[in-house]
């Protein structure tokens, strides 16, 4: 499951154009619990759209739904791409009271998260 994990990273951030060197992102997937809603996963997605217009550190935001042909995603069926300037500005982030509002929101429908945290490097 983590090389899966690992690989969709990697593809998203070699899709991503005009990678800059340094900058650090931030890769959150969700697995949601059976009894969340499909209106209710939608005001998670909704909610975590807002995110960066709430809070200017976020430089870059992209998320999708999983399509895996190899069906190797672990139940895990989001995936929220956030860039960062540098790791201070994600530092800066979590705590962020809209952060912390859209985690509370978050909580009682998610039933497990895979965070994966790097700098980005162009070689």
């Amino acid at each position: 499951m983590a090389k899966a994990l690992l690989t969709a990273v990697m593809s998203a951030a070699l899709a991503t154009a005009a990678v800059a060197e340094n900058e650090f992102r931030h890769v959150v997937f969700f697995k949601f619990k059976p009894e969340a809603t499909p209106e209710q996963v939608k005001e998670i997605e909704k909610a975590f759209a807002e995110l960066p217009k709430k809070i200017d550190s976020i430089k870059g935001y992209e998320w999708g739904t999983s399509e895996s042909v190899e069906k190797l995603n672990d139940g895990f069926t989001h995936c929220f791409f956030v860039t960062f300037k540098d790791k201070a500005a994600l530092e800066a982030y979590l705590p962020h009271p809209a952060h912390k509002e859209f985690g509370a929101k978050l909580k009682p429908l998610l039933e497990k998260a895979f965070v994966f945290d790097y700098t980005a490097k162009k070689d």
